[in-house]
């Protein structure tokens, strides 16, 4: 059980995009594929998967993992075409209308919701995908249901924290899944087999000690040091089992740390570069607008139009 508490923990949440839909005209869509994780909550109507083409029950929810191509049948029509995905994103509003989630309580037309979320191991590995899990459904699991259900109300609402009620509730709903999936004993060869991140200590100490220690010395001779690896070896070591070489990553951190700091503090520019590790002010706001495509000053302004 500890082992999957340090997955849950290691694993970072980002709630992506939600939408309700009514069918307006069935298709199957023979190669369908969704870029981010995604769950669909089917409220009426029919909605099939695979090859066999699985029927998911109304309530029941269906777990599409990102990259994961299925046959997907949306809609209960006799007369159904089948079309490609490119055929399906060029003419979308012919087969799905978005609806609000109080239009879906008053009707008995199809309707669907979907949830996309990115679930990252220390903001590096895809955590479901690295895991190669097909497409499956969620049955007699009305809490995950409900879960999307409440998402589904609080995108339509204008409240103060509604983009932390968001991030909160899309944690709840990537636990819940992972309860599921442990609860009824599902891809636990895959959970245990390619999660290779978490087997390794040394991979996990040298997460938390670059995001403890983004203002210091993250050279690969001290990650060596931390590993306890060679200094020759670190770099593939850590490439080998993330898929990025650790300078793009410890980067990737700074930048983003960077840019937190630009939305919540008054820090000037120069300040925050150091505290993230940069000594030169010019090289971090190069690095900055290389990586963003806009200068810091200028994310910092369009911020606080946002919160404005």
């Amino acid at each position: 059980m500890e082992y999957y508490n340090k997955v849950i923990e290691s694993i970072n949440v980002r709630f992506v995009r939600g939408n309700n839909y009514r069918v307006e005209k069935p298709a199957t869509v023979v190669n369908y594929e969704e870029t981010e994780n995604t769950l669909v909550l089917l409220h009426h109507g029919t909605l099939k998967f695979g090859d066999d083409q699985e029927l998911v029950n109304e309530g029941e929810v269906l777990f599409l993992p990102g990259g994961q191509k299925t046959a997907l049948t949306i809609g209960s029509s006799a007369k159904k075409s089948e079309i490609t995905l490119d055929q399906f994103t060029e003419s979308k509003k012919k087969h799905l209308q978005s609806l609000s989630f109080r239009e879906i309580k008053n009707t008995e037309d199809d309707c669907i919701s979907m949830v996309s979320f990115e679930s990252k191991v220390f903001d590096v590995v895809n955590f479901f995908n690295s895991l190669d899990i097909p497409p499956f459904i969620i049955r007699f699991n009305d809490r995950l249901a409900t879960i999307i259900e409440d998402l589904m109300k609080e995108m339509e609402q204008t409240h103060v924290g509604r983009e932390r009620a968001l991030k909160s509730q899309t944690e709840l709903l990537v636990i819940e899944l992972l309860r599921h999936i442990l609860k009824n004993r599902l891809f636990l060869e895959e959970l245990s087999t390619n999660s290779t991140y978490f087997k390794d200590p040394r991979l996990i100490d040298l997460f938390n000690y670059i995001k403890t220690n983004l203002g210091g010395d993250l050279s690969n001779k001290i990650l060596a040091k931390v590993a306890n690896v060679s200094e020759d070896y670190v770099g593939q070591y850590f490439k080998m089992l993330t898929g990025i070489n650790p300078q793009d990553y410890i980067e990737y951190q700074r930048m983003e740390a960077a840019v937190e700091l630009l939305r919540t503090t008054k820090k000037s520019i120069r300040d925050i570069g150091k505290e993230v590790g940069y000594k030169d002010t010019a090289y971090f706001c190069r690095r900055f607008k290389m990586m963003y495509g806009v200068p810091a000053g200028k994310m910092r302004r369009r911020e606080s139009l946002i919160n404005v």
